[in-house]
């Protein structure tokens, strides 16, 4: 009876494909015959809720973040900017699966001012590639003109909407990047990029690396992402849905990108720039 499981896929039992990977292996059989035998789902983990949203013909996933406590930032002398670790707790929220792409930006905005593309190089277009080349204050008007069209209220993560998401939220398994201790396995960042001068230098598609706990790609390098916190200093004070200073000179910026090192592609790593500003490998994600 337990071979005969081996044929059916993912889809048809999703509950028992524990580590969300796309197929059934031995182990995901031996949960399911766990659960025909005692009808007990409780070790195995939920998988994430995703929603999913379109917009002029353009499809866009948005996973649930349940709310919950963490420690954020962390008390190692390695950055100054990321400590101290201090707890917040945060209300259920929605944060995008990917990076917002080139496809949906252009969609919205009916133009792509992305680097990596046609328009500013001899690069060939895709689509798949995160946005770029926007500043905080392009993100504004682009969230705007989204809210327009989807009478919804899209916006950038918080600061610590982010980092719990990176985490993994409330699945974490405390790994050092977003869904693992080795950056190559969910990262795009400067030891695995292709070089300068190379076809494929840059950003590349979104999601081509694995997701982490809940099911989220690229929190760990590719490009850096803008969240809505001016840039302030750590309070020790545990803190309840936390926004930020009220004002500041640079906003903060998460999750490094390609051409950044190992050391700032994990999940603490915290920067700023003005609101601006726009380079290459800077972008968003969306929040809900």
């Amino acid at each position: 009876m337990a071979f005969a499981f081996l044929s059916v896929s993912a889809e048809d039992f999703v509950r028992g494909d524990c580590d969300h990977d796309g197929k059934v292996t031995i182990s995901d059989v031996t949960s399911l015959i766990d659960y025909l035998l005692t009808g007990d789902w409780s070790d195995d983990p939920i998988p994430p809720v995703i929603e999913t949203y379109t917009v002029n013909g353009v499809t866009f996933e948005m996973v649930l973040v349940d709310g919950g406590t963490f420690m954020m930032g962390c008390d190692s002398d390695a950055w100054d900017f990321d400590s101290p670790a201090h707890e917040v707790t945060l209300d259920s929220y929605r944060i995008g699966v990917t990076e917002v792409t080139q496809e949906l930006w252009k969609a919205v905005m009916e133009w792509n001012p992305s680097y990596f593309s046609p328009i500013y190089t001899s690069y060939p277009e895709n689509l798949q590639r995160p946005v770029e080349y926007v500043s905080w204050d392009d993100c504004q008007v682009f969230l705007a003109k989204l809210n327009e069209l989807t009478g919804l209220n899209f916006r950038l993560p918080t600061e610590a909407e982010w980092e719990f998401a990176a985490r993994g939220g409330n699945a974490s398994l405390g790994y050092e990047y977003s869904g693992s201790d080795i950056a190559d396995n969910v990262a795009w960042y400067l030891d695995n990029s292709p070089s300068s001068g190379s076809i494929n230098y840059g950003t590349q598609t979104v999601a081509t690396k694995q997701p982490n706990e809940l099911g989220i790609y690229d929190m760990s390098g590719n490009v850096l992402e803008w969240c809505q916190d001016w840039m302030g200093d750590y309070s020790e004070e545990p803190q309840i849905n936390p926004i930020g200073p009220d004002s500041g000179g640079a906003r903060v910026v998460r999750g490094g990108c390609f051409e950044y090192d190992g050391n700032s592609v994990n999940v603490t790593w915290r920067g700023s720039l003005p609101t601006f500003l726009f380079i290459n490998s800077l972008g968003l994600r969306l929040a809900l």
